[in-house]
């Protein structure tokens, strides 16, 4: 029987980035999807935090070479591989200059989000599918974590939704609580119309008064995980009006569930 297929999509991890609910999530759940018998690959931006030569990245010839478009400019998209420690579990990390290259994440030094974050999450989701395309691997699951994953599921279900790669891939997302998605620019419309993509299909990330990520990525995702206990009210309340499968946050126990989550979906894909 071949195996299914798991590509984790997070904008951080361990030991790659510091310690939060995502990164430590992003770390262990790999290695549990490997030894439950399933094929992993981790794909994450290659901010300029992470030391190359203490965690050994070298560029992958074969992946890098492509343009990205964002916002009508063409940026380079390079490809860098490490093997994650006490792993046998590759991690893909997507490079350019102008996005990633600065010391910190998502704001800078005096905390203030740096103004072209919704560059920075185009040019990483649009750069994801695209790389995926160049591997040639179908993912049964696309596991999202983080607000800048969070154009993913719309990107699939729209502009790629022809591709067949991505025919049969369920995209899950999981939510966290994180301020910074709620202070992206006003260019996010424009900027984020990829393809064929349209300001219809993004209104879902709008709320009237501002763009909210993680509400556009809940319309568009086919299930999704609370990936912490406390979240955001109108985020907890969408969840609860959802008709989609939602995976309750449970502590210790989340990443056993998150296996489980996995087989209902893919068991319910082949009874359709």
């Amino acid at each position: 029987m071949t195996k299914r297929k798991v590509l984790i999509v997070t904008q951080e991890m361990q030991p790659y980035t510091e310690e939060n609910a995502i990164s430590q999530i992003a770390r262990q759940l790999p290695q549990q999807i490997q030894e439950s018998g399933m094929e992993i690959r981790v794909l994450m931006p290659r901010f300029g935090s992470i030391n190359e030569r203490r965690h050994r990245l070298h560029e992958v010839v074969r992946l890098s070479g492509m343009n990205i478009i964002v916002d009508d400019d063409d940026y380079p998209l390079i490809i860098k591989v490490a093997s994650l420690p006490d792993a046998r579990i590759q991690v893909y990390f997507l490079d350019n200059e102008d996005f990633f290259k600065r010391k910190h994440l998502f704001t800078d030094k005096d905390g203030k989000p740096f103004e072209d974050n919704v560059d920075r999450m185009v040019f990483f989701c649009k750069g994801v599918i695209e790389t995926v395309k160049k591997f040639g691997w179908p993912p049964d699951i696309i596991h999202c974590h983080g607000w800048m994953t969070s154009l993913i599921p719309l990107y699939i279900k729209t502009a790629y939704k022809s591709e067949p790669l991505f025919q049969h891939s369920k995209v899950v997302y999981s939510v966290y609580n994180e301020s910074i998605s709620n202070t992206l620019s006003d260019s996010f419309l424009a900027k984020a119309s990829i393809n064929n993509v349209t300001e219809d299909d993004l209104s879902a990330y709008q709320n009237g008064s501002g763009v909210i990520v993680h509400q556009g990525a809940l319309a568009y995702a086919d299930a999704l995980v609370k990936g912490e206990g406390e979240l955001p009210a109108e985020i907890d309340q969408a969840l609860t009006q959802s008709d989609k499968p939602v995976l309750e946050y449970d502590g210790e126990g989340l990443l056993d569930q998150i296996i489980e989550f996995y087989n209902a979906l893919l068991a319910e894909e082949v009874s359709e």
